[in-house]
Protein backbone atom coordinates (compact mmCIF):
# COMPACT_ATOMS: atom_id res chain seq x y z
CA UNK A 1 0.00 0.00 0.00
CA UNK A 2 0.78 3.57 -0.86
CA UNK A 3 1.70 6.13 1.89
CA UNK A 4 3.45 9.15 0.08
CA UNK A 5 1.95 11.55 -2.33
CA UNK A 6 2.98 12.52 -5.61
CA UNK A 7 2.53 16.76 -6.72
CA UNK A 8 0.34 17.52 -9.68
CA UNK A 9 0.64 21.08 -9.40
CA UNK A 10 2.17 23.62 -6.88
CA UNK A 11 1.28 27.23 -7.64
CA UNK A 12 1.36 30.77 -5.16
CA UNK A 13 0.73 34.31 -6.43
CA UNK A 14 1.99 37.21 -4.28
CA UNK A 15 -0.73 39.85 -3.06
CA UNK A 16 -0.88 43.72 -3.35
CA UNK A 17 2.06 43.60 -0.04
CA UNK A 18 4.59 41.28 -2.55
CA UNK A 19 5.50 39.71 0.66
CA UNK A 20 4.63 35.78 0.91
CA UNK A 21 3.56 34.59 3.63
CA UNK A 22 2.19 31.23 2.14
CA UNK A 23 4.19 27.82 2.51
CA UNK A 24 3.11 24.55 1.35
CA UNK A 25 5.12 21.14 1.17
CA UNK A 26 4.68 16.99 0.85
CA UNK A 27 6.93 14.40 2.11
CA UNK A 28 6.58 10.93 2.44
CA UNK A 29 2.49 10.46 3.44
CA UNK A 30 2.34 14.05 5.42
CA UNK A 31 1.14 17.15 3.52
CA UNK A 32 0.66 20.82 4.25
CA UNK A 33 -0.41 24.09 3.42
CA UNK A 34 0.32 27.49 5.64
CA UNK A 35 -1.29 30.99 5.51
CA UNK A 36 0.75 33.24 7.56
CA UNK A 37 -1.75 35.85 9.09
CA UNK A 38 -1.22 39.21 8.46
CA UNK A 39 0.53 40.97 11.27
CA UNK A 40 -1.70 43.75 13.70
CA UNK A 41 0.23 43.68 16.37
CA UNK A 42 3.68 45.11 16.83
CA UNK A 43 6.30 42.99 15.39
CA UNK A 44 9.21 41.18 16.89
CA UNK A 45 11.61 41.82 13.57
CA UNK A 46 12.06 37.62 13.28
CA UNK A 47 14.75 37.11 10.41
CA UNK A 48 12.25 37.26 7.12
CA UNK A 49 10.88 40.00 5.44
CA UNK A 50 8.23 39.52 7.38
CA UNK A 51 6.83 38.01 11.18
CA UNK A 52 4.10 36.08 9.01
CA UNK A 53 6.45 35.01 6.37
CA UNK A 54 9.09 33.24 9.11
CA UNK A 55 6.65 31.54 10.47
CA UNK A 56 5.24 29.91 7.30
CA UNK A 57 8.87 29.13 6.45
CA UNK A 58 9.69 27.82 9.96
CA UNK A 59 6.64 25.91 9.79
CA UNK A 60 7.52 24.18 6.47
CA UNK A 61 11.23 23.44 7.27
CA UNK A 62 10.10 21.37 10.78
CA UNK A 63 6.90 19.75 8.62
CA UNK A 64 9.22 18.53 5.98
CA UNK A 65 11.95 17.01 8.49
CA UNK A 66 9.37 14.97 9.94
CA UNK A 67 9.70 11.09 10.19
CA UNK A 68 7.31 9.50 8.20
CA UNK A 69 5.97 7.05 11.24
CA UNK A 70 2.16 7.49 11.21
CA UNK A 71 1.01 8.90 14.22
CA UNK A 72 -1.83 10.92 12.85
CA UNK A 73 -2.44 14.16 11.46
CA UNK A 74 -2.82 16.15 14.95
CA UNK A 75 0.60 14.46 16.37
CA UNK A 76 2.36 16.18 13.06
CA UNK A 77 0.85 20.04 14.33
CA UNK A 78 1.98 19.00 18.15
CA UNK A 79 5.66 18.27 16.95
CA UNK A 80 6.08 21.12 14.78
CA UNK A 81 4.65 23.66 17.07
CA UNK A 82 6.36 22.13 19.85
CA UNK A 83 9.42 22.45 17.75
CA UNK A 84 8.77 26.31 16.75
CA UNK A 85 8.26 27.11 20.57
CA UNK A 86 11.43 26.18 21.30
CA UNK A 87 12.84 28.19 18.18
CA UNK A 88 11.07 31.43 19.91
CA UNK A 89 12.80 30.83 22.90
CA UNK A 90 15.85 31.56 21.82
CA UNK A 91 15.07 34.52 19.57
CA UNK A 92 11.99 36.03 21.83
CA UNK A 93 12.11 34.77 24.74
CA UNK A 94 8.51 34.17 26.13
CA UNK A 95 6.76 36.48 23.75
CA UNK A 96 3.68 34.68 22.94
CA UNK A 97 0.71 37.52 21.98
CA UNK A 98 2.68 38.73 19.15
CA UNK A 99 4.55 35.84 17.99
CA UNK A 100 3.07 35.70 14.21
CA UNK A 101 0.65 33.19 14.07
CA UNK A 102 -0.63 30.79 11.05
CA UNK A 103 -3.69 28.94 9.51
CA UNK A 104 -2.74 25.28 9.03
CA UNK A 105 -3.65 21.94 7.52
CA UNK A 106 -1.84 18.81 7.39
CA UNK A 107 -2.92 15.64 5.47
CA UNK A 108 -1.36 12.55 6.44
CA UNK A 109 -2.01 9.18 4.48
CA UNK A 110 -3.11 5.99 6.80
CA UNK A 111 -4.29 2.69 5.96
CA UNK A 112 -7.97 4.16 6.00
CA UNK A 113 -6.98 6.82 3.42
CA UNK A 114 -6.45 10.59 4.98
CA UNK A 115 -6.80 12.34 7.72
CA UNK A 116 -7.05 15.73 7.85
CA UNK A 117 -6.03 18.12 10.92
CA UNK A 118 -6.53 22.00 10.48
CA UNK A 119 -6.58 25.11 12.36
CA UNK A 120 -8.08 28.18 10.97
CA UNK A 121 -9.03 28.63 7.51
CA UNK A 122 -6.86 26.98 4.71
CA UNK A 123 -9.38 25.03 3.04
CA UNK A 124 -8.79 21.16 1.85
CA UNK A 125 -11.13 20.05 -0.80
CA UNK A 126 -10.65 16.09 -1.60
CA UNK A 127 -12.13 13.69 -4.10
CA UNK A 128 -12.36 9.74 -2.65
CA UNK A 129 -12.23 6.82 -4.48
CA UNK A 130 -15.77 6.57 -4.06
CA UNK A 131 -16.25 9.70 -6.35
CA UNK A 132 -17.45 11.76 -3.49
CA UNK A 133 -15.93 15.61 -2.68
CA UNK A 134 -15.55 16.32 0.35
CA UNK A 135 -14.57 20.00 2.33
CA UNK A 136 -12.25 20.00 4.91
CA UNK A 137 -11.81 23.32 6.92
CA UNK A 138 -12.03 24.51 10.57
CA UNK A 139 -13.53 28.06 10.78
CA UNK A 140 -12.88 30.99 9.18
CA UNK A 141 -9.93 33.40 10.83
CA UNK A 142 -12.29 36.71 10.65
CA UNK A 143 -15.98 35.46 11.78
CA UNK A 144 -16.26 36.95 14.88
CA UNK A 145 -15.30 40.40 13.79
CA UNK A 146 -18.47 42.38 13.05
CA UNK A 147 -17.44 45.93 12.55
CA UNK A 148 -17.76 47.63 9.40
CA UNK A 149 -15.99 50.63 10.35
CA UNK A 150 -12.39 50.89 9.51
CA UNK A 151 -10.80 52.27 12.76
CA UNK A 152 -13.34 49.74 14.75
CA UNK A 153 -12.68 46.44 12.88
CA UNK A 154 -9.06 47.40 13.59
CA UNK A 155 -9.72 47.79 17.07
CA UNK A 156 -11.70 44.57 16.51
CA UNK A 157 -9.03 42.65 14.81
CA UNK A 158 -6.64 43.48 17.03
CA UNK A 159 -7.98 42.34 20.07
CA UNK A 160 -8.79 38.91 18.29
CA UNK A 161 -5.09 38.05 17.53
CA UNK A 162 -4.63 39.44 21.40
CA UNK A 163 -7.35 36.57 22.58
CA UNK A 164 -6.12 34.06 20.08
CA UNK A 165 -5.15 30.41 22.00
CA UNK A 166 -7.19 31.09 24.41
CA UNK A 167 -10.30 28.58 25.89
CA UNK A 168 -13.38 30.12 24.09
CA UNK A 169 -11.39 31.66 21.03
CA UNK A 170 -9.91 31.10 17.51
CA UNK A 171 -7.11 28.30 18.00
CA UNK A 172 -4.21 29.10 15.50
CA UNK A 173 -0.71 27.59 14.72
CA UNK A 174 1.61 29.75 16.67
CA UNK A 175 3.60 28.78 19.31
CA UNK A 176 1.37 26.83 21.80
CA UNK A 177 1.75 22.93 21.01
CA UNK A 178 -1.74 22.02 22.91
CA UNK A 179 -3.21 24.21 19.70
CA UNK A 180 -2.75 20.72 18.42
CA UNK A 181 -5.84 19.57 20.90
CA UNK A 182 -8.29 21.91 19.39
CA UNK A 183 -7.87 20.98 15.88
CA UNK A 184 -10.59 20.03 13.53
CA UNK A 185 -9.55 16.50 12.21
CA UNK A 186 -11.77 14.23 9.74
CA UNK A 187 -10.90 11.06 8.62
CA UNK A 188 -11.77 10.08 4.87
CA UNK A 189 -11.38 7.26 2.65
CA UNK A 190 -8.67 6.79 -0.39
CA UNK A 191 -8.21 10.26 -2.02
CA UNK A 192 -7.79 10.28 -5.60
CA UNK A 193 -7.00 13.76 -5.64
CA UNK A 194 -6.92 16.15 -2.97
CA UNK A 195 -5.92 20.19 -3.19
CA UNK A 196 -4.34 22.18 -0.89
CA UNK A 197 -5.49 26.01 -0.41
CA UNK A 198 -5.34 29.08 1.26
CA UNK A 199 -7.75 31.75 1.38
CA UNK A 200 -6.33 34.04 -1.15
CA UNK A 201 -6.54 30.99 -3.68
CA UNK A 202 -10.18 29.93 -2.47
CA UNK A 203 -11.23 34.00 -2.57
CA UNK A 204 -11.97 32.24 -6.36
CA UNK A 205 -15.21 30.27 -4.68
CA UNK A 206 -15.79 33.51 -2.40
CA UNK A 207 -16.34 35.85 -5.84
CA UNK A 208 -17.94 33.00 -7.87
CA UNK A 209 -15.36 32.33 -10.33
CA UNK A 210 -15.86 29.01 -8.93
CA UNK A 211 -19.06 27.43 -8.27
CA UNK A 212 -17.88 25.47 -5.40
CA UNK A 213 -15.63 22.55 -4.08
CA UNK A 214 -16.16 19.81 -6.74
CA UNK A 215 -15.38 22.39 -9.59
CA UNK A 216 -12.48 23.92 -7.40
CA UNK A 217 -10.74 20.76 -7.87
CA UNK A 218 -10.95 20.40 -11.34
CA UNK A 219 -9.86 23.60 -12.59
CA UNK A 220 -6.46 23.07 -9.94
CA UNK A 221 -5.89 19.42 -11.06
CA UNK A 222 -2.96 20.41 -13.04
CA UNK A 223 -0.54 23.39 -12.71
CA UNK A 224 -2.09 24.84 -16.42
CA UNK A 225 -5.01 24.81 -15.07
CA UNK A 226 -3.94 26.19 -11.62
CA UNK A 227 -2.09 29.07 -13.08
CA UNK A 228 -4.97 29.86 -14.94
CA UNK A 229 -7.77 30.18 -12.50
CA UNK A 230 -5.04 32.61 -10.21
CA UNK A 231 -4.70 34.31 -13.25
CA UNK A 232 -8.42 34.62 -13.66
CA UNK A 233 -8.98 35.65 -10.04
CA UNK A 234 -5.99 38.37 -10.45
CA UNK A 235 -7.79 39.77 -13.35
CA UNK A 236 -11.19 40.00 -11.42
CA UNK A 237 -10.12 41.07 -8.15
CA UNK A 238 -8.26 44.75 -10.11
CA UNK A 239 -11.37 44.78 -11.78
CA UNK A 240 -13.47 45.05 -8.68
CA UNK A 241 -10.67 47.05 -6.80
CA UNK A 242 -10.24 44.44 -4.23
CA UNK A 243 -6.95 44.29 -2.29
CA UNK A 244 -5.08 40.71 -3.40
CA UNK A 245 -4.15 37.95 -1.04
CA UNK A 246 -1.34 35.61 -1.47
CA UNK A 247 -2.71 32.86 -2.84
CA UNK A 248 -1.07 29.31 -2.58
CA UNK A 249 -2.27 25.91 -4.01
CA UNK A 250 -1.37 22.29 -3.72
CA UNK A 251 -2.32 19.65 -5.99
CA UNK A 252 -1.55 16.06 -5.21
CA UNK A 253 -2.12 12.43 -5.50
CA UNK A 254 -1.23 9.56 -3.49
CA UNK A 255 1.62 8.49 -5.90
CA UNK A 256 0.55 5.06 -7.03
CA UNK A 257 -2.54 6.66 -8.63
CA UNK A 258 -2.87 6.92 -12.62
CA UNK A 259 -2.55 10.08 -14.44
CA UNK A 260 -5.26 12.35 -15.80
Amino acid sequence: MTFAWDIRARVQFEGDAHVIEDSCGFNGPNAWIIDGATTLLEPLGLPAASNPQWLAHELTAVLAKAPHDRHGARALITGALAAIDATAAALVGDEHVRFPSAALSVAQLNDYGVEIASLADCTVVVRTSDGATHLVRAELADAGISAVEPAERLAQLKLDRELRNTPGRLWVARREAEAADHAHVVQLGAPELMVMATDGAWRAVDLGLVAGPAEFLARTSNTADALGLLHELRVHQGRIGEVADDATILTLVPNSAPRL
